[in-house]
């Protein structure tokens, strides 16, 4: 297979682990027979030094026409950083909102799964984790308060800020119709939060997903409001497979869920559209203060990778492949800085990346010619 792939480097530790997903990439292209080719295009505070906005419309014009996007990091140090003392519209960040918005990226999928190499590092409880957690949070990603009409304007006196929560039939429809398919390929249950004792929106969110339901007849639903899923979360996570939710709580809960797996440098996300486009980033940020010190954990951009073979390209073994590894080198004893623990191995950005891509291999470990 042939497969066409933008690259969007970014800002701070970006081009670092984007650097090295490639790597494990074209390793997983050698060993099964596939082709992978890469086109970068500048987003984020890079895009504002080179063309003075986020994202320029060839940049999204060519992220349009590849098989898929594959992400590091966009952004800077809030506080010290000239690419944020401008409109918000003209910040990093402004770049991936447009890019969502651009490709339809509706749908955000963000596994949660604790390594039992990385058991210590979770902030739980041994009893609360038991045997590990293994959920995946379905976010919808461009509607709720974040896309809504919004405006401050002074009322007797006093100023006044208004959001807007608005959400479709459609809308709904569609990030429900992607949670049940995620959850008929894994454990057949899913957990759709929204706090409908108090919100329209909310009540509206469960009427539909309800009627998506009745066409999944062999997967569990359930509802829980958000705020007792924020409980749940860290009270008993063993019991989540695939977590639906509208944006707002999405983002909120997907970073709860990101910390109790003991580093946010390990967890892998993608982005989807109604076809099998998507684009593939890590949970984490750009952290610029260790930008180009060859220490930034690569894994979670080629967890995203794997992610991008088995859900745009429908290649799953080759997923599996680079996951296995993944649980190879770690169960070797390796770790980099942010997941370092006495008795293993600290290694860097790079050499992370060449001890993954040197143990992908087939299920019978030699090269597939097919």
């Amino acid at each position: 297979m042939e497969c066409k792939i933008v690259t969007i480097p970014g800002d701070g530790i970006g081009p670092e682990i984007v650097r090295e997903a490639c790597k494990v990439l074209d390793q997983a292209g050698r060993v099964y027979g596939h082709t992978f080719s890469y086109q970068e295009i500048l987003m984020g505070g890079c895009s504002i030094d080179a063309h003075g906005v986020p994202l320029t419309q060839e940049a999204l014009q060519t992220a349009k026409e590849a098989d898929a996007v594959l992400l590091g990091a966009v952004g800077g140090n809030v506080g010290n950083s000239r690419w944020y003392d401008v409109a918000p519209d003209l910040r990093p960040e402004a770049g991936l909102l447009a890019i969502r918005k651009g490709l339809n990226l509706f749908a955000n999928m963000r596994p949660a799964y604790l390594y039992r190499e990385l058991a210590d590092a979770c902030p739980l409880k041994k009893e609360i984790i038991g045997d590990g957690f293994d959920m995946v949070i379905m976010r919808e990603l461009t509607g709720g308060l974040y896309f809504g009409e919004r405006r401050t304007r002074e009322v007797d006196g006093q100023l006044q800020a208004v959001d807007t929560l608005t959400y479709s039939e459609h809308e709904i429809r569609r990030i429900a119709v992607k949670a049940f398919d995620i959850a008929a390929k894994r454990r057949c249950k899913v957990t759709s939060v929204d706090k409908a004792n108090v919100l329209d929106s909310s009540r509206l969110w469960r009427k539909v997903v309800e009627q998506v339901a009745e066409e999944y007849p062999q997967v569990t639903l359930e509802h829980m409001l958000v705020d007792n899923c924020a409980m749940q979360l860290v009270m008993n996570p063993g019991q989540f497979d695939v977590i639906l939710t509208e944006n707002m709580f999405g983002d909120i809960l997907s970073d709860e869920a990101s910390m109790i797996t003991g580093s946010i440098g390990m967890l892998s996300s993608a982005s989807m559209n109604e076809t099998k486009f998507g684009l593939y980033e890590p949970s984490h940020g750009s952290a610029p203060d260790i930008a180009g010190k060859d220490v930034a954990n690569p894994i979670a951009t080629i967890l995203s990778a794997a992610m991008m073979l088995r859900y745009s390209f429908d290649l799953d073994r080759e997923a599996e492949a680079i996951e296995a590894a993944v649980q190879q080198v770690l169960t070797e004893g390796y770790r980099t800085v942010d997941i370092m623990a006495e008795g293993c191995i600290q290694v860097g950005t790079a050499r992370m990346g060449d001890l993954i891509a040197e143990h992908i291999k087939t299920p019978g470990g030699e090269y597939d010619e097919k």
